[in-house]
C-alpha cells in the first residue's frame, strides 16, 4: 500500500497549493473551478488545503500535461535534451518514444544514448523498445537487434514495452524470433498499414495492440472494432487528422490518442507539438473536450500509466495553464509541481557514427535502357507512395516536363551498394537534395535534376558524417547532423532556422514543401507501395525487390 502523505488529509501543509484555476477533468470531460495541493511532485487533493507556497493561476484554464502517444525523437533532428526544450513550452510533459531510428544506426548503444540523455531533462521520455531492427530482413542498417538484445532492458527505468512491430509477414508466418520478442513485454505497439480482414485478426491474435499507420477512416474503424488502440497522427508529412477524426466519439475517445510520429524541429518551434494537434482537431470540428481527453488520459490508459494524465489525487502534478481566449494556447507548463519555464541550452553528449561510403560515380548513376518504368509516386500529406508506370528512355532522364527525377540510395555502412530509381512528385526544376535521414536504415538518399548535383549532394552529406544538403549549382546549403547522422547538437531554434533556410532553397529550385521529410521515407520498405534501397527498387506491397523496367528479370 502506498504511504499517504500527511498533507493529504490536511494534517500538515502541502508543498504547494494552486488556486484560481479552472481544471479540466478527463474522466468525465468536465471543467471545475477548484484549488489543488501538491506534495513531492504529486497531487494530494483538490479543494481547500494549506501549503508552504501558494500559486494563484489567475482564473486560467488548467489542463493535465499533454502526452504524445507515439514519437521518434530522432525524427525531429534534435537530441533529446533539445527536443524537451522545444516541446515543454507547448504543454507536453510526457512522450512515448520509440528510438528505432538510432537503434537501426547504432543498435544497443543507440538505445542507451537515448536513455542517458532522457535522464538529463525534466520531460518524461518513456521508451518502447525497437522491435524491428532492421525494419525488413533485406534492408539492414548499422545493427541487428535480437530478442536477447532487448531482454537486457527488461525492468529498466523508463522502459514501457515493445515498439511498433513492422514485420507483418514475420508475425503472420509465426517467425520464432518475432514470437520471442512479443513474449518479452505485456505492452506491444503495432504497425500494420492497410492490413484488414483475417490477416488483421491474426496480427491482433499474435498480441499486437495498437496502430498509428491508419490513413483511411474505414481502416481505422475496422482496427478499433477489433480491439486495437488507434493513434491518430499529425506529423510533418503524415497528416491523418482530417481523414480519421470522424472515428472519435465520446464512446471511442478512450481508445484514441494523438501522436506526432515524425515532426521536424521547424514545425515544433513554429506550429507546436500536441497542442497543435489539439487546435487542428478542434478546427476540424472535434469537441474540444474529446481532443483534450485524447491528449491526456487516453494514452495513459493505453500504456497503463496510472500516475499521470489527470489532475487527481496520486497523479503527477504535470499540467499546463492556458492563455486567454477560446483557442488552445499554452501560457505556462508545470512539471511535477515545478515551472518548466526557460531551460537553458546545454551542450549535449553526441554519438558519433563515421560514414563509410563508396561515393557513386557517373556510371553508377546512369540509367541505361528504355521501356515502361516503375516510378515512385509521392502522395501529398502521406508517407505511403504509389507505384506509377511511365515510358522512359534512360538517356532522356531526368524528365522535368513530367516531373520524373532520379532517386538514389547510397549505403553508408561500408557495403558499397547504390540503388538508382525514379520518383515523381518533388517538382524540382534544378538542383538536388540529399539526406542521411532515410528510414529506417538511414543510408544516404538523394534526388535531383542532374547527376553532377546529385553526386555533389551525396558527397557533402558523407563528408560531415551525416546531414541534410541542398545543392543549387555550385552553392551548397547544409544542416550537419553529427549525432548518428540523425540529430544536430545545436539549440533547437538554430536547427529550426537551418531547416527554414533549406526549405527556401528547395522552393527556389521548384521543390515541394517538406521535401526532406518526404525524401526521408522513400527508403522505408515496410510502407506500401514502392521504395528505393541501396540494393535497388523494393515493392513493399509484394515485399520483394523489383527491377526498374517492367518485364526485366520477370
Amino acid at each position: 500500500m502506498t504511504r499517504v502523505p500527511a498533507s493529504a488529509p490536511g494534517e500538515e501543509p502541502a508543498d504547494a497549493v494552486f488556486t484560481g484555476g479552472i481544471l479540466f477533468n478527463p474522466f468525465d470531460c468536465s471543467w471545475e473551478e477548484t484549488a489543488f495541493a501538491v506534495t513531492g511532485g504529486v497531487i494530494t487533493g483538490l479543494g481547500e488545503y494549506r501549503g508552504r507556497e501558494t500559486h494563484d493561476l489567475g482564473g486560467g484554464r488548467v489542463v493535465p500535461g499533454l502526452i504524445d502517444a507515439h514519437v521518434h525523437i530522432e525524427s525531429s533532428l534534435l537530441v533529446p535534451t533539445e527536443y524537451a526544450r522545444a516541446v515543454l513550452p507547448h504543454g507536453t510533459t510526457t512522450v512515448i518514444a520509440d528510438p528505432h531510428e538510432i537503434a537501426n544506426v547504432a543498435g544497443v548503444q543507440g538505445i542507451e544514448y537515448i536513455l542517458a540523455e532522457a535522464a538529463r531533462t525534466p520531460l518524461d521520455i518513456l521508451v518502447m523498445l525497437p522491435s524491428c531492427v532492421p525494419s525488413a530482413p533485406l534492408d539492414p542498417g548499422g545493427a541487428i537487434l535480437s530478442a536477447a538484445d532487448l531482454r537486457q532492458f527488461l525492468g529498466r527505468d523508463r522502459i514501457l514495452g515493445l515498439g511498433e512491430m513492422m514485420n507483418v509477414p514475420g508475425v503472420l508466418s509465426g517467425d520464432p524470433e518475432i514470437r520471442e520478442k512479443l513474449s518479452l513485454f505485456r505492452i506491444r505497439d503495432g504497425h500494420a498499414p492497410g492490413l484488414s480482414g483475417k490477416p488483421l485478426d491474426a496480427y491482433i491474435l499474435a498480441g499486437l495492440q495498437s496502430d498509428h499507420e491508419c490513413t483511411a477512416l474505414e481502416e481505422a474503424r475496422e482496427k478499433l472494432r477489433r480491439g486495437m488502440f488507434i493513434m491518430i497522427r499529425e506529423g510533418s508529412t503524415e497528416r491523418n487528422l482530417g481523414d480519421l477524426l470522424p472515428l472519435v466519439t465520446p464512446c471511442t475517445a478512450p481508445r484514441c490518442s494523438l501522436a506526432t510520429d515524425d515532426r521536424h524541429a521547424d514545425l515544433l518551434a513554429g506550429a507546436g507539438h500536441i497542442d497543435d494537434c489539439i487546435r487542428r482537431a478542434v478546427e476540424l470540428g472535434l469537441d474540444p473536450a474529446l481532443a483534450l481527453r485524447m491528449a491526456t488520459l487516453s494514452p495513459c490508459e493505453r500504456f497503463g500509466l496510472t500516475d499521470r494524465g489527470a489532475l487527481a489525487p496520486g497523479r503527477l502534478a504535470d499540467f499546463c495553464v492556458l492563455g486567454e481566449g477560446r483557442e488552445f494556447r499554452v501560457k505556462r507548463t508545470w512539471k511535477r509541481g515545478v515551472p518548466a519555464g526557460e531551460i537553458p541550452y546545454r551542450a549535449p553528449a553526441v554519438l558519433r557514427t563515421p560514414f563509410r561510403v563508396t561515393l557513386p560515380g557517373p556510371d553508377t548513376l546512369r540509367i541505361r535502357g528504355a521501356g515502361e518504368a516503375r516510378v515512385i509516386g509521392l502522395v501529398p500529406g502521406q508517407i505511403a507512395t504509389r507505384q506509377l508506370r511511365y515510358p522512359v528512355r534512360g538517356e532522356e532522364l531526368p524528365d522535368t516536363s513530367r516531373d520524373i527525377l532520379k532517386i538514389v540510395a547510397c549505403d553508408r555502412y561500408g557495403r558499397g551498394g547504390t540503388g538508382v530509381g525514379l520518383v515523381h512528385g518533388f517538382g524540382l526544376s534544378s538542383g538536388a537534395i540529399a539526406s542521411s535521414v532515410s528510414h529506417d536504415a538511414h543510408n544516404i538518399i538523394a534526388t535531383g535534376v542532374s547527376d553532377r548535383e546529385i553526386g555533389k549532394a551525396i558527397r557533402e552529406v558523407a563528408a560531415t558524417d551525416g546531414g541534410m544538403v541542398a545543392v543549387k549549382g555550385d552553392e551548397v546549403t547544409a544542416l550537419p547532423l553529427g549525432c548518428a547522422g540523425l540529430m544536430s547538437a545545436l539549440p533547437y531554434d538554430e536547427v529550426a532556422a537551418a531547416l527554414a533556410r533549406l526549405d527556401r532553397v528547395v522552393a527556389s529550385l521548384g521543390g515541394i514543401p517538406h521535401a526532406f521529410m518526404h525524401l526521408s521515407f522513400l527508403a522505408l520498405p515496410v510502407i506500401p507501395e514502392l521504395r528505393i534501397t541501396p540494393r535497388g527498387l523494393f515493392d513493399a506491397s509484394a515485399f520483394r525487390p523489383v527491377e526498374l523496367f517492367v518485364g526485366d528479370g520477370e
